[in-house]
């Protein structure tokens, strides 16, 4: 029965896709790009959808010199299909039972119900880069599909339906500059009073004027980088992609010892190193950014620990830095996450690495668009790839453990509108220790179902078959907790937990810890409070 039912969801997803594509006869870019996505989707080969591969493989970028921070060709055409899927649905496709969207931020498509909260159709308006996309789009658009009438036929009427507006636009126009003049001048007296009252904090980066030029060539963001490595972008079990190290000045990469590294699910980051003193200057648009950067450490202590610094545009991010003491042991994966990031005044991130008493090292380094004074929210399942939820949200694969196996093969759970989220589980007795910004305090929430304990005709399977602990920095979160005693089992079940507050380490420390058979969990969530 449960195969019959995938087959026929399986079969409903192609032929959706089948009228989709006949919708975009007259776009065959879009149809190219969105049957590429697909036939990924449908082997089951999504961590091989990156913006790199997109470029490449189906618009003909040369796999030996593409450079996404100079050809934005993936994102463009992601973002124009992603545009006419969303007019598709709200025109002729609207009735259909079945729809295909393509989340903002993924180029991993994703089938949804119509009675679903989450359709195409309240996809939000584009705002940030997604304007800069639009821009582009349109641009790009009419280079390549517009014939030469179709594109002069274009130009008149819009320049006829300009001069109807012209004279209008230059009077709003005057009011505008008047009325942000204002505002320019208000805001600048209520930041030099609230500096006044409030001195900057060694280590935050503080926001320069937003409107001060990009730099020619700023970087594209996301930007990951792999500190020391010299080759083609790699793929993580997000399916994101990673590059080779630059914008950096100081001593050479090198390969690490060839080693385990405990506490990450992506061993790539810590294949390479870059060690000495060294700087990054990262050039990039005005805005708030989010920083992670990555270490592990190859030696233990001895009884003279070893300490670098890390400064941030001439302030102190991270001072006396010991690595193996932050992640508690050699070859263990270190996170450490600063939100509110600015470049300085002359439109570049600085990053300093400079020796006290050794030399500094890190392995990979990533920047990604930041929430202004929040950290982007931390979501992991426990599978050994990246989720789509029912609204378009990525949740990454399981990293940041220590212990445990997870389970195999997927379960059906109900209760909830995502049961792949619940499909696996983490179980037995083990850690996770998740990366946070220190200044902030954080809401988890843990997802449960039992997914192993089901009632049998003996009746020798029930409440109290599994019990067990959370703890949070020591803290006990849950105690005696029995899934199958609040939901059974195959059923969803979620645990929310306020005002946590991280460690001096920058980290959410959670324990599993067992009472009658194993702990479990398959899905976790972190949320920053910050207004």
């Amino acid at each position: 029965m449960m195969q019959a039912s995938a087959s026929n969801l399986a079969e409903s997803e192609r032929a959706e896709l089948e009228s989709v594509l006949a919708a975009l006869a007259r776009t065959p870019r879009l149809a190219k790009l969105l049957s590429y996505l697909a036939e990924k989707y449908f082997a089951g080969r999504t961590d091989e959808i990156t913006e790199y591969n997109i470029a490449t493989e189906v618009f003909g970028r040369s796999k030996k010199t593409f450079d996404s921070s100079q050809d934005s060709i993936a994102r463009v055409e992601a973002f124009r299909l992603r545009k006419r899927l969303k007019e598709y649905y709200q025109t002729e496709g609207k009735e259909h039972e079945l729809q295909i969207a393509l989340p903002s931020g993924s180029y991993v498509p994703t089938f949804i119900r119509r009675t679903s909260s989450a359709l195409v159709t309240s996809t939000p308006e584009p705002q940030g880069d997604e304007d800069e996309l639009e821009k582009l789009s349109s641009a790009l658009g009419n280079e390549l599909e517009s014939t030469p009438d179709q594109a002069r036929i274009s130009t008149i009427e819009a320049n006829q339906a300009g001069s109807q507006v012209r004279s209008r636009r230059s009077f709003y126009r005057l009011a505008a500059i008047a009325t942000l003049l204002l505002l320019i001048f208000g805001a600048a007296w209520f930041l030099w009073r609230h500096r006044s009252a409030n001195p900057p904090k060694a280590g935050d980066s503080q926001p320069h004027d937003l409107t001060q030029p990009t730099p020619q060539n700023a970087a594209q963001v996301p930007l990951r980088l792999l500190v020391g490595y010299n080759g083609s972008p790699r793929i993580d079990s997000a399916g994101a992609y990673w590059e080779s190290d630059r914008y950096v000045t100081g001593e050479a990469g090198w390969m690490r010892p060839d080693t385990p590294v405990a506490r990450t699910s992506d061993r790539m980051l810590f294949e390479h190193w870059r060690t000495g003193n060294f700087s990054y200057d990262i050039p990039l648009a005005p805005g708030p950014y989010e920083l992670h950067l990555f270490f592990v450490a190859s030696q233990p202590d001895d009884s003279r620990p070893e300490y670098f610094d890390v400064a941030l545009n001439g302030q102190t991010l991270l001072p006396a830095f010991n690595i193996s003491s932050d992640a508690s042991g050699i070859n263990i994966a270190d996170e450490r996450v600063f939100k509110d990031i600015y470049p300085d005044k002359d439109g570049y991130l600085h990053l300093r690495f400079s020796g006290q008493k050794s030399t500094p090292s890190l392995n990979a380094l990533e920047i990604l668009p930041g929430l202004p004074h929040k950290q982007q929210p931390v979501r992991l399942v426990m599978q050994p790839t990246a989720v789509t939820d029912h609204e378009g949200i990525l949740w990454h694969a399981d990293t940041y453990f220590q212990g445990g196996v997870l389970s195999d093969p997927p379960r059906n759970v109900s209760g909830t509108p995502d049961p792949s989220l619940y499909a696996y589980e983490r179980y037995g007795h083990f850690s996770y220790s998740i990366p946070v910004d220190t200044r902030s305090r954080y809401t988890l929430v843990l997802h449960f179902a039992e997914l192993y304990w089901v009632p049998d005709r003996s009746g020798s399977i029930g409440v109290g078959t599994r019990k067990f602990r959370v703890y949070c920095n020591g803290s006990t979160l849950l105690d005696d907790f029995d899934i199958f005693k609040e939901v059974g089992s195959l059923h969803a079940l979620t645990k929310s937990f306020h005002h946590l507050r991280p460690t001096a380490e920058g980290k959410l420390d959670l324990t599993f810890d067992p009472i009658v058979n194993y702990a479990t969990v398959s899905a976790i969530e972190v949320i920053d409070e910050s207004e």
